[in-house]
């Protein structure tokens, strides 16, 4: 399995960890203001990661890196939480998840090189399948809708960030940093959004998605990007809302034949862009066809 492979892998691996929320947060969090449940998350993925952390070699330009990434992916959290209160579940998802689109841009401008044609491809078909698993789009844009597209901004700087970072520092560290960050950031405030007067099954899924959608997802999209740029990460996350529908089609809701339809032609996206070249040793190799986000 070549390491480009494998990096494909550790990232559908994160997309399903973070689609897994969906079965623990739906109900667990009833009691639990969204704030603070999200420093309660990420303080929680800070200390599993710590004493490993620590006890390996830092690099220069890590903590302000690090930093950076963790402020992005703050903003991007707080934002989508803000954003949902006026803004269908549906809309949100599929404005959320136009990072897919916003990636290659941010990779394009900053890289001043264009994407190659297949992940293009990829991100247009991504987009339609998106839009149908997701069953809304966009339809008015108000004042929640703005925040959400912030929301998308967040996440894809943040992919951006730490496409820079993820090939130079150990992934451990660098993940450490960034989750303790998002964990200071909303537990300072959570006092005053809620407080953290949870019942036992909000902290249950406070420590499961802190262990394993927070701790265990963000170190493999680390690791995953050391290998796949961002533009093509950012295809492969897509696994997220498809492995979330799936598992909630498991617990009776009722995706549709335009969920299943949507589903499918996301996964298909991802092959197209990742494992068709893998198979046919098709991928493109010209540096100036593919957007080089390291260093």
């Amino acid at each position: 399995m070549s390491s480009e492979a494998r990096g494909t892998a550790a990232l559908a691996l994160a997309g399903l960890l973070f689609g897994s929320t969906f079965l623990v947060v739906q109900d667990a969090i009833e009691d639990a203001e969204p704030t603070p449940f999200l420093g309660a998350r990420f303080l929680v993925a800070a200390l599993v990661l710590a004493p490993v952390a620590l006890r390996r070699p830092g690099h220069r330009g890590e903590v302000r890196l690090g930093i950076g990434a963790g402020l992005l992916l703050a903003a991007a959290y707080l934002l989508q939480t803000f954003g949902l209160r006026s803004t269908p579940s549906s809309t949100s998802a599929f404005i959320t998840y136009l990072l897919v689109v916003i990636v290659p841009v941010l990779v394009a401008v900053g890289e001043r090189r264009l994407p190659d044609r297949r992940t293009v491809t990829g991100v247009v078909i991504a987009v339609i399948g998106l839009y149908l698993l997701s069953g809304s789009g966009a339809d008015a844009f108000g004042w929640g809708e703005v925040l959400t597209l912030g929301c998308a901004f967040g996440f894809a700087g943040h992919l951006v960030v730490v496409a820079r970072g993820a090939d130079r520092f150990d992934p451990v560290r660098f993940t450490c940093v960034q989750v303790l960050t998002v964990g200071i950031v909303c537990a300072v405030p959570g006092f005053g959004l809620g407080g953290y007067g949870f019942g036992a099954p909000a902290w249950g899924a406070v420590v499961f998605t802190g262990l394993f959608a927070t701790a265990v997802a963000f170190f493999c999209m680390v690791a995953g990007q050391r290998t796949v740029p961002a533009s093509r990460a950012a295809l492969v996350l897509l696994v997220e809302p498809v492995s979330a529908g799936i598992l909630g089609l498991a617990t009776g809701d009722d995706l549709g034949v335009r969920g299943l339809l949507g589903a499918f032609v996301i996964l298909a996206a991802i092959a197209w862009v990742e494992l068709v070249p893998l198979l046919t040793g098709a991928r493109t190799t010209d540096p100036a066809l593919e957007p080089t986000v390291h260093g």
